[in-house]
């Protein structure tokens, strides 16, 4: 199973939760109605034809079959499309091309080995750019996958990225005089919230009862701690969790609840509540996807100025991918290649970031704006899956709800340990 992220409501660019059902009419044009004669293919994409990617794909689609006399069959599927892309490739009814987020391709897919290794496409040339995909799409954003089980972590190729930092508005005057440079290290944000705390202001906004958003922050002091989390879920003794790093880890995370740094009624809110108060300038940083962005555009007063930063202890930023798979069936595989690398081309991938306001993986593609800051963290060498790639079923079962427990101050930081490595033990006794 893939890992479990952030909330399906708000996926990529806050887009809303409805989600269309898949139609007969959708599966009835999947590869078993036989290879197109024109280079065509279809496509199953997991954006309502009304949201902002979609138009930009749409655009690209239209100038596609200009260029090349290849029809697109495309249906616009909505969330739904990762429930219906296993039965479909069952029946042999799939699409000739899908796109998704990374772990929604690699669970559904390419973990039972059903997704087509895309190595080929970085050998593609861009159109009209005279460079190769691997030139556009830098090598970082697979090194972070997972691999399937014939050794491939090429089973997406990414036309848009996420990631978490911790939020602000950088035109807040009370920020600035807290914070004149970002911190450089814990005790520096320690230093930031104390002094945002004396000139009445909370250092965090948060949603209490939420445990990815809040968890990010565990998350980004493990990796800076050292501790690789899904190597620590793997871990059927427990033992990882005896590791100091771990507990110094936690006690960070103790030090911001203990200090009072929180928004006062966090722990009895549900998003969007604390949201809210951020964007009202009750509190001063908000730990959150990029997607955060998109969502506070309408609400956030004039004047306001988004800028982010990690944690500072934080080795690496996170990530994670929207793009394109091909079952390893498909019949119009090559055609669809040709699609992929026809979309990465500068002119259609700027649309991410001008239409859609999120990020693409193109390093020459400009952000947004707002999000200038979380593209320069992007810029590291080297970049990683939110909590490592850790299961979907070790958070829920071990992490989230003991989590929860110590961001309410309800255990101490040795305590949360204790609690998650015999949880841990539990759990891997139950997976056989």
């Amino acid at each position: 199973m893939g890992r479990t992220t952030m909330s399906a409501r708000r996926i990529a660019g806050a887009a809303t939760a409805l989600a269309l059902a898949l139609g007969a009419s959708a599966c009835g044009s999947g590869p078993g109605a036989g290879a197109k004669a024109d280079g065509g293919f279809t496509y199953w994409s997991m954006w309502r034809a009304d949201e902002p990617q979609a138009k930009v794909l749409k655009a690209a689609i239209d100038d596609f079959t200009a260029v090349t006399g290849a029809k697109v069959d495309v249906t616009w599927a909505g969330r739904d499309i990762a429930k219906k892309i296993g039965p479909a490739i069952a029946a042999n009814r799939a699409p000739d091309l899908w796109d998704e987020s990374d772990d929604k391709v690699y669970g559904t897919t390419a973990a039972a080995g059903q997704a087509l290794d895309l190595s080929p496409v970085l050998q593609l040339p861009v159109p009209g750019e005279d460079v190769p995909v691997s030139r556009v799409i830098p090598a970082k954003y697979f090194a972070m996958l997972p691999k399937d089980p014939s050794g491939a972590n090429h089973y997406v190729i990414p036309y848009e990225v996420v990631t978490n930092a911790m939020f602000y508005n950088a035109a807040d005057p009370a920020v600035t005089a807290a914070m004149p440079a970002p911190p450089a290290d814990w005790a520096g944000l320690l230093k930031v919230c104390d002094a945002l705390k004396a000139a009445g202001k909370a250092c965090l906004a948060s949603e209490g009862e939420d445990p990815w958003t809040n968890g990010l922050f565990l998350d980004y002091l493990l990796n800076g701690a050292g501790v690789n989390v899904a190597e620590l879920s793997a871990d059927r003794s427990g033992a990882a969790w005896d590791a100091p790093a771990v507990l110094t880890a936690a006690g960070q995370v103790e030090q911001l609840v203990r200090g009072g740094h929180l928004i006062a009624g966090y722990d009895a809110t549900k998003f969007p509540a604390q949201q809210t108060n951020w964007t009202a300038g009750k509190a001063a940083f908000y730990l959150d996807g990029n997607y955060v962005t998109a969502e506070i555009a309408q609400q956030v007063p004039a004047g306001w100025k988004t800028a982010s930063i990690l944690p500072p202890t934080a080795k690496a930023p996170d990530a994670g991918l929207f793009g394109f798979a091909i079952p390893k069936r498909a019949r119009n595989a090559a055609a669809a290649q040709k699609f992929i690398a026809f979309f990465l081309q500068k002119k259609h991938l700027s649309g991410i970031s001008t239409t859609a306001l999120n990020l693409t993986p193109r390093d020459d593609i400009p952000a947004p704006a707002e999000l200038a800051d979380v593209q320069k963290a992007l810029a590291a060498p080297t970049l990683r899956l939110s909590f490592d790639g850790a299961s979907g079923g070790w958070l829920a079962k071990v992490l989230n709800e003991n989590y929860l427990d110590l961001w309410h101050g309800k255990t101490t930081a040795a305590q949360f340990v204790a609690k998650c490595k015999a949880d841990q033990v539990t759990y891997w006794q139950t997976q056989g």
